[in-house]
């Protein structure tokens, strides 16, 4: 059955959904997404990867900063939708939003609700060593990624996976997903099950400041950061007043009675609280991301000296 859809993402995440979404049929009348914003050194407004691809595909893009205007709920009824498709938008949807579609409003959130309800649940994942994350297909109610569940899916967390590797494999479980739920739901075989009463957790925004690396904490711990914040915002520290930021690291067999902090020399290898973190892709401010070999030939450091 074809259904006319609205369609609200913003990221790369949600562009292979939107994109699924138009593969199986479906009429998309209207995508709303995030402004164009200031980026590069320019400053040149950039719009995000939704609304870049959506006007590729000759959709009607609208982008208002918020939907609490009575006359921006009116547009949005006007389009006389279905049903209306969540992904990362960055919008917060008003009762009288979420109730114009004919089937509601659903969201496609990269996580197993309860667990890392908010804005950055592929990250937290990582960040706290979840062995398992996954896909939640959600009938929206006015809470924050608080209502009950259409469809769920698991997806394992490997212990080398990166924020933008799993957020890839997610995209891909969410773009499928979706579909199956827009087609049961038209067909009314699908019932939303309340998410259970405990285990809630949430995923705050990411900040810059969340991506300094204290090399008092473990290695392992420094090593999931990494892995988490790759590609954005990254993880750093300061050296004699630059920042380096780190890209890829291993942690490092053995333990090291070194202060944390000190540079321990065999490559870029560095103590930290508990055992020692090799650095392997690192970049500077303004400059590309290299291996860290390379790097060293330029970064005047010693075996004992303390990086801050």
């Amino acid at each position: 059955m074809t259904l006319r859809l609205i369609y609200m993402g913003s990221p790369t995440f949600a562009v292979g959904i939107l994109d699924s979404l138009l593969a199986a049929g479906h009429e998309v009348v209207a995508v709303y997404a995030q402004p164009p914003r200031p980026a590069g050194r320019g400053l040149a407004e950039r719009k995000c990867p939704v609304h870049v691809f959506a006007e590729s595909r000759g959709l009607t893009v609208r982008t208002p900063r918020h939907l609490r205007e009575p006359a921006e709920q009116s547009a949005f009824a006007s389009l006389g939708a279905d049903l209306a498709i969540v992904a990362a938008c960055g919008l917060i949807l008003p009762k009288p939003v979420l109730e114009a579609p004919r089937l509601g409003c659903i969201n496609v959130h990269a996580s197993l609700l309860p667990r890392w309800r908010g804005a950055a649940p592929i990250q937290h994942a990582i960040l706290a060593g979840d062995a398992t994350t996954g896909v939640t297909i959600m009938q929206m109610d006015p809470g924050l990624d608080t209502g009950p569940m259409l469809l769920t899916e698991t997806v394992p967390i490997a212990s080398d996976t990166t924020a933008a590797a799993l957020e890839e494999t997610l995209a891909q479980v969410g773009a499928r997903l979706v579909v199956r739920a827009i087609d049961e739901l038209a067909a009314g075989h699908l019932t939303a099950t309340p998410q259970p009463a405990t285990g809630a957790t949430y995923a705050s925004k990411l900040t810059s400041e969340i991506g300094r690396l204290d090399w008092t904490q473990p290695a392992v711990d420094l090593a999931r950061r990494i892995r988490a914040l790759n590609p954005a915002p990254g993880t750093w520290f300061e050296h004699q007043k630059q920042r380096i930021k780190v890209l890829a690291a291993e942690v490092e067999p053995g333990r090291t009675a070194s202060p944390p902090g000190t540079y321990l020399g065999d490559g870029f290898v560095i103590a930290c609280g508990d055992g020692a973190l090799r650095l392997t892709l690192v970049q500077r401010a303004g400059r590309a991301a290299i291996a860290a070999e390379e790097f060293l030939r330029g970064f005047r450091v010693a075996p004992g000296m303390h990086l801050g």
